[in-house]
């Protein structure tokens, strides 16, 4: 499950940041390479986005500290919840493929 989301909005400090993070996406694929799926993309708080090459991808166990929680309700709850049923499908997928290899 991917109960562990947090929602965009979110302002986090990373283990090895020196500036807080601001979640503007979650479950988030890198460009040129969509087999690495990162559970962030953030952009520097409070400047906010500054372009392409002022994006932060990192994975949930890289905070160090939430320090304010983005907006959740039920939509974000189901949201959560189609995402965790897209990802449990990907990988039955991919270990059948790897089990047909």
């Amino acid at each position: 499950m991917l109960n562990y989301l947090l929602p965009i909005g979110t302002v986090v400090m990373l283990k090895k940041g020196n500036k807080k993070l601001m979640i503007i996406g979650v479950k988030q694929m890198e460009a040129g390479n969509p087999d690495v799926v990162y559970d962030y993309i953030g952009v520097i708080y409070p400047e906010g986005y500054l372009g392409e090459n002022a994006v932060f991808l990192f994975n949930h166990d890289a905070i160090l500290d939430v320090v304010h929680e983005g907006y959740k309700n039920p939509e974000f709850d189901d949201f959560v919840t189609i995402l965790g049923k897209i990802q449990e499908e990907m990988e039955k997928t991919k270990d059948n493929n790897e089990e047909d290899e």
